[in-house]
């Protein structure tokens, strides 16, 4: 039988020699022989073994996987559990890229956030409670199946929760200059809310009534969780509504 040194296996796998100093110490591979200096020998068996683990390894499978799997335990199995482990490992990195949207989002409306109100925002978007009994209080199947399809929410990074923002802070910056939503630019922003509305709720002008209505009310608002957007902001909205209807009537 041949056997060979722990520098001939490195270079024959292109393994580290520390690699299998450690495979041994941990009892992943211990060589078939060693001679009495205490000199690694492997055999042929034992290279096929370190192959196995570099395929494995290729998987992305732990150690302590891998010797399971060397083991005799089903590959099928270990497999499964590995990919189990992976699909939490995805989820959970897709909630924090949601919250870190969320939060991105409020920095953007509003202007700027210290920790003490950071910290409320992380806890609350980490323990929301199951809200889909309140929807369905204020609102029938087709409805939900709309809103859900089109509205757009913080914790999103697309265009059209953007476009909300930037309405919002345009809103924002004419109720600091004392601008009135029936000047040319108050008219300009509800014009384009009015736009963005209609893709929001696939022109169905009820549906938008009523989740205007909502989203005046704090508690309601709070029930959907929906992100809350300030009062003197959705007035400013409202009154410019009116006057573009009144005027166009």
């Amino acid at each position: 039988m041949d056997y060979y040194s722990t520098g001939a296996v490195s270079k024959k796998l292109n393994i580290t020699v520390r690699t299998l100093r450690y495979y041994d110490q941990i009892g992943l591979l211990t060589p078939s022989h060693k001679d009495q200096s205490g000199k690694r020998l492997y055999n042929d068996e034992d290279l096929l073994t370190l192959e196995k683990i570099t395929l494995l390894k290729l998987l992305h499978l732990p150690l302590k996987d891998i010797e399971k799997i060397l083991s005799k335990i089903t590959i099928e199995q270990l497999l499964q559990t590995h990919k189990d482990s992976l699909e939490k490992k995805i989820a959970d990195l897709t909630s924090s890229v949601k919250l870190t949207n969320t939060l991105m989002n409020v920095l953007r409306v509003e202007g700027n956030l210290n920790w003490e109100q950071l910290i409320p925002l992380v806890r609350e978007a980490q323990n929301r409670g199951n809200v889909e009994q309140h929807w369905e209080e204020y609102f029938d199947e087709q409805e939900k199946e709309t809103l859900k399809a089109t509205l757009p929410k913080m914790e999103d990074d697309g265009l059209q929760v953007k476009q909300w923002i930037n309405i919002t802070r345009r809103v924002e910056i004419c109720l600091e200059k004392g601008i009135p939503p029936e000047s040319e630019e108050g008219k300009l922003i509800i014009e384009d809310a009015l736009l963005l509305s209609q893709q929001m709720f696939a022109g169905n002008d009820e549906l938008a009534d009523k989740f205007f209505e909502i989203r005046k009310s704090k508690e309601k608002s709070r029930e959907l969780n929906l992100y809350p957007v300030k009062e003197e902001v959705l007035a400013f909205l409202e009154e410019g509504m009116r006057f573009l209807w009144d005027r166009n009537s």
